[in-house]
C-alpha cells in the first residue's frame, strides 16, 4: 500500500494555527485536563478476544515508541538545521506537534495498560542519529528523511485503523482512539507535505535514501509489536 503525497503548501504560520485551534481535535480528551470523559480516557475494554488485545496493545506499543523516534528526529534535525531562517521554525513546528503526539500516546499507554517497548531507548538514539545525519547531508536530505519516515507512519497508522474497525466492542475508549489515530495520521501526512514542499525530492539519491530510512522504520515497527 502506498499514500499518494499530496500537494498542499503549508507554511509555517498556517501550521501553527492549525495547532492552536486544535481544540477540535480527538487528542484534546488527553491535553485538555477540564474535561472529562469518563472509561473513554480511564478505561480500557474487557470484551476483547486474546488476538484483539494483543493487536490493541501492540498498535499502542509501536505508536509510543514512533512517537519517541519522531521527536528524537526533529531535535536532531533541529540541531543541525536550526539556524536556518526557513527550515528552522518549520522543524520547530513539526516537533511541537511530535511532543503532543508521544504526551498523548503516554496516557493511552497508561490508560490501556500496555508495556512499553523495551526499545525505547535505542529509539532516542537512532531517532536523533537519523535526524542529524541526513541534516549535514544537506537540507533537501532532511526533508527526504521526514518525507520517508511519515510516509511509512501515516500508512501505519492506515493498517490500524482497519484493524481496530473490525473490533466489535462497543467500549468508548476504541472510538476515541480510532479519533486519535486519524488526527496524528493527518498530522503526519501534513509533515510529508512540507517535505516535498522544501524539496525532499531533490536530495542526492533520494531513491536510495527513501528505501534505506523507510526499510529502517518498517523493521523498527514489527520489533517494537514485539519487544
Amino acid at each position: 500500500m502506498s499514500l499518494q503525497i499530496r500537494s498542499r503548501a503549508v507554511k509555517p504560520c498556517i501550521a501553527r494555527l492549525i495547532a492552536t485551534s486544535s481544540t477540535q481535535h480527538p487528542s484534546t480528551a488527553y491535553t485538555h485536563l477540564s474535561r472529562t470523559h469518563g472509561s473513554a480516557t480511564h478505561a480500557t475494554p474487557t470484551d476483547l478476544t486474546a488476538s484483539q488485545r494483543h493487536a490493541l496493545e501492540s498498535a499502542l506499543r509501536v505508536d509510543q515508541a514512533g512517537e519517541i523516534a519522531a521527536n528524537y528526529i526533529y531535535k536532531g534535525q533541529l540541531a543541525i538545521l536550526g539556524r536556518d531562517k526557513e527550515l528552522g521554525p518549520l522543524i520547530q513546528d513539526m516537533w511541537d506537534q511530535e511532543k503532543k503526539h508521544l504526551a498523548v500516546m503516554d496516557k493511552l499507554q497508561l490508560q490501556h495498560n500496555v508495556r512499553p517497548t523495551v526499545l525505547s531507548e535505542i529509539a532516542k538514539v537512532a531517532g536523533f542519529g537519523l535526524g542529524a545525519v541526513t541534516a549535514l547531508m544537506g537540507k533537501e536530505a532532511a526533508m527526504a528523511c521526514t518525507e520517508a519516515v511519515e510516509t511509512v507512519i501515516g500508512e501505519h497508522y492506515d493498517d490500524q485503523l482497519k484493524e481496530l474497525d473490525s473490533f466489535a466492542s462497543k467500549h468508548p475508549s476504541l472510538p476515541l482512539l480510532k479519533g486519535i489515530i486519524r488526527e496524528f495520521r493527518d498530522d503526519e501526512l501534513e509533515h510529508l507535505d512540507i517535505a516535498v514542499d522544501h524539496f525532499s525530492q531533490r536530495a542526492p539519491a533520494h531513491a536510495l535514501l527513501s528505501s534505506v530510512v523507510g526499510g529502517g522504520c518498517k523493521i523498527a515497527i514489527e520489533l517494537c509489536k514485539r519487544i
